[in-house]
Parts: structure tokens; C-alpha cells; sequence
């Protein structure tokens, strides 16, 4: 594989430092260029799209499903709430291989339900990797093959992707490419979704019993996680617990002087919602799980009351007067979070970004708060020592009001360490190659919008049975994204570079390679991308899971 560069070229800037559209066009290969690349039919098209998101907006932005503001809607809990900060924070095992040989680590994970302890005075039945949550975090090391082996032992077909991993389309988890419960017999199968009773059946190759996941994983180190993708069922099966984190390492990444050890912190920060008996409630439009989505009210997301971090409510961690590196990933099915550290250390600019979904940025990037949307996975590195002994310092929710406000806290030991048992940021992280939109061989436009009561792209619901694209390897595309409403919108098989939002330079959060975009409401952005290696059916979604399941998707073919 021709690995991707590790970076944009303005990742070192913030957005008040960011050049404007005229300085964009320099740096992407010029604007006009790219004009040039759309039939003047297609540039109108696109123009009357960015029109068309903003009048859906508009006209749907004060209604009962879709709701101004943030995205989804709360499902309060039916019992009081755990306290905060009264639980230690958990940290995922990590899973041993079973067997390894010259090329390649063997792992088997199970699927099956356990009771776990995820409030203080209740047991909750969840759907798990391995009987935890998270599931146990995979280790790999880049271009070194990870195998996994799935058995699946729940009471309902499962699939698994590994997001944001460069993967062949047979082990990339496509919605159809179900593992049916040991013991379970038919073909399994999607024959249509919510809205869609017209749809062709889903495609695909289901699997009885287990399923064997071949991950070459050649490209950079980075924070990947894997999770269910099942067709039509993914935001409750991730509601219930199947995700994981998978850490993937380079020689690059492990010569640079970042935090280390139990200095590197891998932290999955979920919303969910407890029923008075401590289950887990969500709003499952039919309770037999025959029809897929979720009830009317929360077509547009599904917000708990109870932020777990690691599977556990509002957790504490106490960590020393030194630099530690925390892997931010948001889990949720719908919430967005603006992560803050309260107080800010002094001087501000507390959580200082190494890296994104695609691992390392160009040089490290200095934020007082971090967007962060479904899916997406921010890496940073925070200086403790910045703070006198004996603080509190919280992650909080800038976005979040009441509890959900709240996140984590982390407690400053009384004690300093020598600064040469500390780590440090270098000022350049890695090798920046941008892709060049002056090349692209076409220019793609999507439409997320919700219409005549479901989710589409580009006016259809989802359906196999008409991909938008069909992409051929190793040529470089540009896709503009226009939205409706809130949208973080993930690409499967290829990260990819933003190149502008709203027409202007990229936002404080786009820098470096990335799988899923945030987009607001009635915004558009354009990204640029290659797929390179694996052939195949792909799809592309709105990773607000509820969204997706009811029909924000599309199938892609690469040839």
C-alpha cells in the first residue's frame, strides 16, 4: 500500500490562525482548479445543493425530531443518578494472541452477554466482547497482519468493523456480512429497513456460528476501535456494549519522546441511559427487533443522562505532575461533546493534539477545547505538571448541560517528579504529503438530508442495490459533503485530508488524516482522498448511529 502522508500541511494551526479561502486555493492546488474539474451542469448542482441543506435546516430546524442545537434526545434514566468522581477509572485488558507466527498475531474473541457492575448498587445485562466493556483493546504493530476470530454466542446476528482500518472488503464488516448465533439456522439476512419495505435484500455473505477477520493493517499508527455494524441494529448493539478499542504502533510513532506505559491512556467516552432495575434502556421502534430504528422522538439521536468513561459513571484517575497522553474517543450513538479541562492550566491550551483517526499530525496543535463527534478520536497530550499539587482537574462537557456537563476527573498527586523522568511534544510529529486536489480524477457531491420522513443521501434511502460511486484504485477523488442538520459522516476503506468547509480553510478540528467528519447544520466541506489495494462493496454513513440504521447510507464500489 502507498501509506497516507501523516498530516495537512496547516496542522500546526489553530482557526484564528488559519489562512482564508484565498490561502486555501494555494495550498489545495487552487480552488479554480478544482472548479475546472465540474461540468458547469454539476457546479450549479452543487450550488443548489448547499442551498437546498440550508432551506431543509431552516425549515425543519424547529420541529419536534429535529430539534436546534445539538443533535438527538435525552432518555432519562428511571433511577437517580450515580454520583460523580466516586469510581476509579477502568482501563481495558489487553488481549493476548492466542498464537502468533513469523507475519502474523491469531486472536479469538467471543461475543456473548454478561452481567456487569456499571453503577455502584445494579448489574446490567450488556452485549459484550469478551465479557467486558469496552472490550478488550487489540495491540498491533503497522504492517504486521492481525488476525481475529469471532464466535458469536448472543442471541442476535452481529457484525464487526474495525474502524478505520485499511482492510480488504470481505473482513471490513459490511452490514450484510452477518454472524449468526452459534446453533442458529436460515441464511440470516436483511430483507429491508424502517421506511424502506422496497429495499433488495442486503447483500452479503452471512457466517454460522464464527467469522475469521484478516486486518493487514499497513498504514500509520494510530487509534483505531472496532464496533458492530449489523444492518439496521448498529446503534443498539453499541448501546448495549460491543466496542473496543484497537491501538495500532509504528517505529515512527515509538521514537518520538511521547507519554508512554501507564502514562498512555486509552479513554472511550459513551452516554447511556438505566431503567429503574439498572437495564439499560433505548427506544427500540419494535421490541422483537424484526423491524430496525428507533421510535419517532428520537429519530435524530439517542442522548443517555449517564456518561460513562471506560464503562464507568463520571470516573476519577490520579496522575502525577507529568505529561500523560489520552486517546479521546467519543463512542456515543449521537452526543457530541466539547471537551475542556476545568480549571485550565495557566496559560490556557491545555490539551495539545498530536494526533487524529489517522494518526500523528504534521506537529502538534495546541486546542482550550476540543469538538468531538461520534466516532471521531482525538489524541493529546496533557501537562499535569502545569498544575499546583493537590488539584482537581476535570474533563468537562462544554456542550453538555447538567450532568452530561460532567465527564471525568483527575486527580494531581502532591508530589513532583524529576523532569527527566517526564516525556515531552516535539514540535514536528511526522512526515507531512498532502494529497493533491489538482489530480483528483472527479469531483463527487452528497446531500445528507432527512426526506419524506427518513435519512438520505443525495434523496434515496439507503439501498444496496444502487451504489453512489464506483471509485477506481489509486486514482485521488474529491467528495463534497452538504448537510441538513448535524451529520459526522465516516468513509470506509480510506482516510482523507479536508481541504475546506463553508468554501474556506478547514476548522481547528480537521487537521490531519481522517475517517469521519463532523458537519453542522447546513454546512458543506470537501475532502480529498485515494483508495488504494482492495477491491470490492464499501459504504460510506452518517455515524450518528441512529441515523445510519435508519437508512443515512450508501454502498461505494472499487475497481
Amino acid at each position: 500500500m502507498r501509506r497516507p502522508a501523516a498530516g495537512l500541511g496547516l496542522a500546526h494551526r489553530s482557526r484564528e490562525q488559519t489562512p482564508g479561502a484565498g490561502a486555501y486555493a494555494a495550498a489545495a492546488g487552487g480552488a479554480a482548479v478544482v472548479t475546472r474539474r465540474i461540468s458547469r451542469r454539476g457546479f450549479l448542482g452543487a450550488g443548489a445543493a448547499v442551498a437546498g441543506a440550508a432551506g431543509v435546516a431552516a425549515a425543519v430546524g424547529g420541529g419536534r425530531l429535529l430539534t436546534p442545537g445539538e443533535p438527538g434526545l435525552l432518555l432519562p434514566s428511571g433511577r437517580p443518578l450515580p454520583g460523580a468522581y466516586e469510581v476509579a477509572l477502568p482501563i481495558p485488558p489487553v488481549l493476548r494472541p492466542t498464537r502468533t507466527d513469523a507475519t502474523t498475531d491469531y486472536y479469538d474473541i467471543t461475543q456473548r452477554e454478561a452481567r456487569l457492575s456499571l453503577l455502584p448498587d445494579a448489574r446490567t445485562t450488556l452485549w459484550t466482547y469478551d465479557g467486558g466493556f469496552p472490550g478488550p483493546t487489540l495491540v498491533s504493530r503497522s504492517g504486521r497482519r492481525t488476525v481475529v476470530r469471532h464466535r458469536n454466542e448472543l442471541p442476535r446476528p452481529v457484525v464487526v468493523h474495525l474502524h478505520g482500518g485499511h482492510t480488504p472488503h470481505d473482513s471490513d464488516g459490511y452490514p450484510g456480512d452477518e454472524i449468526l448465533p452459534v446453533g442458529a439456522h436460515g441464511s440470516g439476512g436483511m430483507t429491508g429497513m424502517a421506511g424502506m419495505p422496497g429495499m433488495a435484500a442486503m447483500p452479503g455473505e452471512p457466517a454460522h456460528g464464527t467469522r475469521t477477520y484478516t486486518y493487514p493493517l499497513d498504514q500509520r499508527a494510530a487509534t483505531l476501535w472496532y464496533h458492530d455494524h449489523r444492518m439496521g441494529f448498529t446503534g443498539l448493539s453499541v448501546w448495549r456494549g460491543l466496542a473496543g478499542f484497537h491501538l495500532v504502533h509504528d517505529a515512527e510513532e515509538e521514537a518520538l519522546p511521547l507519554p508512554k506505559g501507564a502514562r498512555d491512556l486509552p479513554l472511550m467516552i459513551t452516554d447511556r441511559s438505566f431503567a429503574a432495575d439498572g437495564s439499560l434502556r433505548y427506544p427500540l421502534l419494535d421490541t422483537g427487533m424484526d423491524r430496525p430504528g428507533v421510535t419517532a422522538p428520537y429519530m435524530n439521536g439517542v442522548l443517555g443522562d449517564v456518561i460513562l468513561v471506560n464503562g464507568a459513571p463520571w470516573p476519577f484517575q490520579n496522575v502525577e505532575r507529568l505529561r500523560y497522553r489520552l486517546r479521546l474517543l467519543n463512542a456515543s450513538n449521537a452526543r457530541r461533546y466539547r471537551l475542556a479541562l476545568d480549571p485550565p492550566p495557566p496559560g490556557g491550551r491545555g490539551l495539545v493534539q498530536i494526533g487524529g483517526d489517522g494518526g500523528l499530525l504534521a506537529a502538534p496543535l495546541a486546542h482550550d477545547s476540543l469538538d468531538i463527534a461520534p466516532a471521531e478520536r482525538f489524541d493529546v497530550v496533557v501537562d499535569f505538571s502545569r498544575y499546583r499539587p493537590g488539584t482537581r482537574v476535570r474533563l468537562v462537557n462544554r456542550l453538555g448541560s447538567g450532568r452530561a456537563a460532567e465527564v471525568m476527573r483527575f486527580d494531581v498527586s502532591g508530589t513532583a517528579r524529576a523532569p527527566a523522568e517526564d516525556a515531552t511534544v516535539p514540535a514536528r510529529l511526522s512526515t507531512v504529503v498532502p494529497l493533491d486536489p489538482r489530480r483528483a480524477a472527479v469531483t463527487r457531491t452528497f446531500l445528507f438530508q432527512k426526506r419524506g420522513g427518513g435519512w438520505t443521501i443525495n434523496g434515496q434511502e439507503y439501498d444496496p442495490a444502487r451504489p453512489l460511486a464506483r471509485s477506481r484504485l489509486g486514482d485521488i477523488e474529491i467528495w463534497r459533503f452538504v448537510t441538513d442538520f448535524h451529520h459526522p459522516i465516516h468513509l470506509h476503506l480510506a482516510h482523507f485530508q479536508v481541504l475546506a468547509r463553508n468554501g474556506a480553510a478547514p476548522g481547528a478540528y480537521d487537521h490531519g488524516w481522517k475517517d469521519t467528519l463532523d458537519l453542522r447544520a447546513a454546512e458543506s466541506a470537501e475532502i480529498v482522498t485515494r483508495f488504494t489495494d482492495y477491491p470490492g462493496r464499501f459504504v460510506f454513513h452518517c455515524h450518528n448511529l441512529e441515523h445510519e440504521d435508519m437508512a443515512m447510507m450508501a454502498d461505494f464500489i472499487t475497481v
